[in-house]
């Protein structure tokens, strides 16, 4: 099917490959179904593109590209409304505040998008963990240079 989307003007997805989420996204609840389109040509940044609105796109990235030491536990709730049943059809993607400069774009860790590949539900977790904020650095300046956590 064809799509407007917020970033590509029209593009062609498969019905088959876009993601329902039942309840929607917090702030977009109306909005149930989202295509993943990949942003850069290596896939690292990807547009959660509602298939019914246009205007709604948001930008993620797989988290451990950048982190590889974030976790968290998934609840019941969100393991049944994903119908997730192995550890290895989850993906995991938050959202990015992009900034003039990349290196001063953010990710909100407080609140990841669990996507089950294989029955394409996906459902936006809030996690009680203090240690993630919303707008943590995406690039972390160490001894006076910018790293990225895997190249």
């Amino acid at each position: 099917m064809k799509i407007k989307t917020k970033h590509f003007g029209d593009v062609e997805v498969k019905e088959e490959g876009c993601f329902h989420f039942e309840h929607g996204l917090p702030g977009f609840e109306n909005y149930h179904t989202f295509a993943l389109l990949p942003v850069d040509e290596k896939g690292v940044y990807m547009a959660l593109q509602s298939i019914d609105e246009s205007g709604i796109a948001l930008i993620v990235t797989n988290p451990y590209l950048f982190l590889t030491d974030y976790e968290f536990d998934l609840d019941e709730s969100t393991i049944a409304e994903t119908q997730l049943e192995i550890p290895e059809d989850a993906a995991v993607y938050n959202v990015l505040t992009l900034r003039e400069s990349l290196q001063q774009s953010t990710i909100n860790l407080k609140a990841p998008i669990v996507l089950n590949a294989r029955t394409k539900k996906g459902k936006q977790v809030i996690l009680n963990n203090e240690s993630y904020q919303t707008k943590h650095p995406l690039f972390i300046n160490q001894k006076g240079g910018v790293v990225h956590a895997r190249s």
